[in-house]
């Protein structure tokens, strides 16, 4: 390759990344670059009042990974602007709750100008200038995020400036038209000047709390106190391969370690077919739900990892026996993007972000909107507003590298909520164990089991006399769904975007 190995969530995403390579960049600066891109092309997945993590390997140097996902807020005795809001999903109906009371603290600005500044080559200038004037210009919707706009109206549309935004003239932008946002470019405008202080420190923290401060929970001093932390990543070996991934306060980087050891530990025929696959899928579930108690403590994540823990868990999954029916509920939508770099160096930067489903509210003075972290149900398994201090929320996001001999052999992550782990899980078995090529394997079919429902996609087949509780419901899809999730991968020699949420690829 003369440049690298890019993939990403839209097209003109991958377009900045290519020109920032193309400009003498390495990785860190085109992913950088390709994430605030991201935040107008990919705007119903991302934004500035989100957050992220980002796993670096820079070339013959160990792995880095960057948290920057938000944080979580104590609940005073506010009177909080919090509420649900139904989302029409055509077969189904989802509720989400947003408002200022659902805003947690952004990380994404304080995280990726971080990352530049601690492996990046360019001046920052020339790192925006692309997501400026895609901001400024506006980028095409295509026809995934025109869906995505067409079933987030209610939120996207629910204050003033988002109609100006996605209803301009009363209509909503649909696929073919036109996303413009300049005021988000005259913030990264500013914000190429000033840095983040502007963001966290200065008028930027001015105008978010303006914006959310009645009824909302964030405070001057969190946006001050937020900070991007450096963790050593959590370290996995698959076959001849280390995986290094998300660790804890996380739990799906863990949650995607566990799985794939219950799967190496287990001596059975068929384990990686789609049921036994399941059935794996069950008991990395149970396992989290009989040890992650309190997710407040950061670290107790970790213990799933403890030999005998897995020890344990593997004779249950050998005995093939109790699917441990649970409560079936509707899965979350994951509003989340992924972006994966191999630069022509052997630099290799994979880095998710997210803004929840958003909050509903922008900020006028730039041009975004902020997240709705504390409103995820998901992410506060215990219940609403229940944090005593502000510290990271724990997070499903999981940027992997997986390192052979000879580097970086595979670099990916994927949006989708709760399918983060199983569609990252599966794309990493079709590569590695079945030797699928790229494309193959993030195009194959599907299997995700949360809850009571065994879920697939067209093209799998599922043993039901392998099943023993019969509580189990099986819901069939059709190809390429966006439930699935979104992996964008890469290798040194390809790439491929998932078309399930309209991702590209390149090699040049």
């Amino acid at each position: 390759m003369k440049y690298g190995s890019i993939a990403a969530g839209e097209q003109t995403t991958l377009e900045t990344a290519c020109c920032i390579l193309e400009s003498g960049g390495n990785a860190f600066d085109a992913a950088v670059a390709a994430v605030f891109t991201s935040m107008t092309s990919e705007f119903t997945l991302t934004s500035a009042g989100g957050g992220g993590a980002l796993m670096a390997l820079p070339y013959n140097s160990e792995p880095i990974l960057f948290d920057f996902f938000v944080d979580t807020l104590p609940k005073g005795s506010e009177k909080l602007d919090f509420f649900p809001i139904t989302v029409d999903f055509g077969t189904s109906q989802q509720n989400f709750n947003i408002g200022k009371g659902s805003v947690a603290v952004p990380g994404n600005i304080a995280g990726l100008l971080y990352v530049h500044k601690r492996l990046g080559l360019l001046p920052l200038k020339v790192v925006l200038e692309p997501a400026i004037v895609a901001a400024k210009n506006g980028t095409v919707l295509n026809e995934s995020h025109g869906y995505l706009v067409k079933i987030l109206e209610p939120i996207l549309t629910y204050d003033h400036y988002g109609k100006t935004i996605f209803k301009p003239g009363g209509t909503l932008l649909k696929n073919g038209d036109k996303i413009l946002l300049p005021g988000f470019g005259d913030f990264l405008d500013q914000l190429s000047k000033e840095g983040e202080d502007f963001f966290y420190k200065g008028s930027g923290a001015n105008y978010i709390i303006n914006a959310l401060g009645d009824g909302g929970l964030l405070t001057r001093k969190a946006l001050k106190n937020y900070q991007v932390i450096e963790r050593e990543p959590l370290k996995s070996t698959i076959n001849k391969y280390m995986m290094y991934t998300n660790p804890a306060p996380s739990v799906g980087g863990t949650t995607i370690a566990f799985l794939l050891q219950l799967l190496e530990n287990t001596a059975l025929e068929n384990i990686y077919g789609p049921t036994a696959l399941a059935y794996a899928m069950k008991i990395t579930s149970k396992a989290k739900k009989d040890i992650y108690i309190n997710p407040e403590d950061e670290n107790q994540i970790t213990k799933l990892l403890e030999p005998q823990i897995i020890s344990a868990y593997s004779k249950i999954f050998t005995n093939q026996g109790n699917w441990f029916p649970d409560k079936t509920n509707t899965p979350s939508f994951g509003s989340t993007t992924h972006v994966s770099i191999i630069d022509k160096t052997g630099n290799a930067a994979s880095v998710t972000t997210t803004n929840g489903e958003g909050c509903g509210y922008f900020i006028p003075e730039m041009g975004f909107m902020m997240n709705n972290m504390l409103g995820e149900e998901v992410l506060n398994p215990s219940g609403f507003h229940l944090w005593t201090k502000q510290q990271r929320l724990p997070t499903l996001i999981s940027p992997t590298i997986v390192v052979g001999e000879s580097g970086p052999e595979l670099v990916l992550g994927s949006g989708g909520s709760n399918r983060i782990g199983s569609a990252v899980s599966q794309v990493i078995l079709n590569t590695l164990l079945h030797k699928m090529d790229l494309g193959p394997a993030i195009n194959a079919p599907r299997v995700h089991l949360e809850d009571n429902v065994l879920h697939h996609e067209v093209g799998i087949k599922i043993d039901k006399k392998a099943i023993k509780d019969k509580t189990i419901k099986i819901k069939r899809w059709g190809k390429l769904n966006l439930f699935f999730g979104g992996v964008n991968a890469v290798t040194k020699t390809a790439a491929e975007g998932d078309p399930r949420r309209g991702g590209v690829g390149i090699v040049y």
